[in-house]
């Protein structure tokens, strides 16, 4: 099953990188990277071992998730140049086709990563009715909060008033990355949907690996950073004030010390 969702994959990122070549957009990969990990599972859902009730369950939670985020970063790509963070890359590579390429099927990789919590899942002998209350609680409050969080910053970037100044508003003011912490508390969803499983321990691979590559490896490090360079001192500050991504209550700059840059 894991074969048939990376040569899925793999054959949508060669698609996508098609698209990014004939539109110098690289941010096509996001999307692409949440519509196959939703896809596949539905896939795993469909095609699983486990437990009707289980596997529908997570059709429905893993599918939406991935339509949702998949949709709301297609509407900022179609809308909107390259993220920067691809610029960046674009300038570090030259533009080289061969490297956005390798890029691109790595992400591929990356779904085949992301589907292990839900072949746990789909592996569940049996729906219990407790744990999924608790996997649906967890889904609607991480995916509720994130299309929260999605939408006061799509307010703010469009904002000609607030061209050049850090979102400070709403969820943004108690943590510099509400959307990514959202995104990370959604994985325990499909943690309580495996128990009972044999293989219920994949299924922790979902949250710790997204805190990882979020918090270390290509969220914020690269969020932050394109921050810098085209805010400036205006998100150094905000940086001060503002929790990186567990929601918090901001501080002030002058509490901060002179060190904690």
């Amino acid at each position: 099953m894991l074969a048939m969702v990376w040569a899925l994959a793999a054959a949508v990122m060669v698609l996508g990188w098609g698209w990014q070549r004939r539109h110098a957009n690289a941010s096509i990969v996001d999307v692409l990277w949440a519509a196959s990990v939703g896809a596949a599972a539905v896939l795993l859902g469909i095609f699983g071992q486990g437990a009707a009730g289980v596997r529908g369950l997570l059709a429905v939670l893993g599918g939406g998730w991935g339509l949702r985020l998949a949709l709301h970063l297609w509407r900022r790509v179609r809308a909107e140049p390259e993220d920067g963070r691809y610029r960046h890359l674009r300038t570090h590579w030259n533009g080289h086709q061969g490297k956005f390429f390798l890029f691109f099927q790595a992400q591929a990789l990356l779904v085949v990563l992301f589907a292990l919590p839900f072949v746990a899942v789909s592996a569940a002998p049996r729906l219990l009715a407790w744990w999924a209350a608790v996997a649906v609680v967890v889904w609607l409050v991480s995916v509720g909060g994130e299309a929260i969080a999605d939408r006061q910053l799509a307010r703010h970037r469009a904002d000609p008033a607030m061209r050049g100044k850090t979102c400070r508003s709403g969820l943004w003011r108690y943590s510099r990355h509400p959307n990514y912490f959202f995104e990370w508390t959604h994985w325990f969803a499909y943690v309580a949907l495996a128990v009972g499983s044999p293989l219920a321990g994949w299924a922790w691979l979902g949250p710790v690996v997204m805190l990882a590559f979020l918090r270390w490896v290509s969220g914020i490090p690269y969020t932050e950073a394109q921050a810098l360079r085209t805010r400036g001192e205006d998100y150094r500050q905000y940086q001060q004030t503002t929790s990186m991504l567990f929601p918090w209550f901001p501080r002030h700059a002058s509490s901060t010390p002179r060190n904690a840059r």
